[in-house]
């Protein structure tokens, strides 16, 4: 495990489980939402998810869960890879609380088994806060392609890169200016994605992660350059400020001939 991984997975390990509890509720008060309409759990990424009856999905950095369940439930077979113990936990109680399965192996990303999972997979699903726990997006996206079946399908979705030269989706307040630097390749250390939700008296207790931020062009050609055949590049509103993007989606194919 290098450096970097080492260190988000020490911050994501800390009170994951605790801070998903009180986010989302129990497992079991999660799972009750989920059953409900599983395909509407994946908002804006239904129109991908048709049929994926008998499909396998890979959900690199799937965290909790929270997407990985639903699939299952539309009877896909779900692998999520993930760094963090606490966030199995919830999502392995989250599944078992929907009455289905889903696979969980926890370990850096950039360690995983190619003889195993070579082109294993139909589609590849990433969601959330991604790209910026990986100090190398070519070797990411190289590993993407690798595991995914020619013909098969990447959803990437991400926080817009945007975000790196205002306040919004920083601080979640609305800026007036730009700040910072958009072409900054530099790591940083950075708070957790949940410290904030704690009291100030605790947030001092939270570990850091490591954190590289990348332009929209840095992406994309990661995406072009290992293989991938571009076939949507969407973005969508921030949360807070609709004027400004907030989020992108890519959708890329693997071909049977490159």
């Amino acid at each position: 495990m290098n450096e970097q991984s080492a260190k988000n997975k020490e911050a994501w390990e800390y009170r994951a489980y605790e801070f998903w509890n009180m986010r989302e509720g129990s497992p079991a008060e999660k799972a009750k939402k989920i059953m409900k309409d599983p395909k509407a759990c994946l908002k804006i990424h239904q129109k991908y998810f048709h049929d994926v009856k008998g499909l396998k999905i890979g959900n690199p950095c799937g965290s909790n869960g929270r997407k990985a369940v639903p699939l299952a439930l539309m009877g896909a077979d779900v692998t999520v890879f993930d760094i963090s113990k606490d966030n199995m936990r919830y999502a392995m109680e989250l599944a078992d609380s929907a009455n289905t399965s889903i696979e969980y192996v926890v370990g850096d990303f950039y360690d995983l088994d190619l003889n195993k999972y070579n082109e294993y997979f139909d589609m590849l699903y990433l969601e959330g806060g991604i790209l910026h726990y990986f100090n190398d997006v070519n070797e990411f996206m190289k590993m993407l392609y690798e595991i995914t079946k020619k013909g098969g399908k990447l959803i990437l979705s991400d926080f817009h890169p945007f975000r790196k030269i205002t306040s919004v989706g920083q601080s979640g307040k609305s800026a007036s200016s730009t700040k910072g630097n958009y072409f900054d390749s530099k790591v940083y250390n950075g708070d957790l994605a949940y410290k904030s939700e704690f009291s100030e008296e605790e947030q001092g207790d939270f570990p850091d992660c490591s954190l590289r931020f990348y332009t929209l062009n840095e992406i994309i050609n990661a995406v072009i350059n290992v293989g991938f055949t571009l076939k949507e590049f969407n973005e969508h509103p921030n949360w807070e400020d609709e004027k400004i993007p907030g989020e992108f989606t890519i959708l890329g194919i693997k071909q049977d001939e490159v």
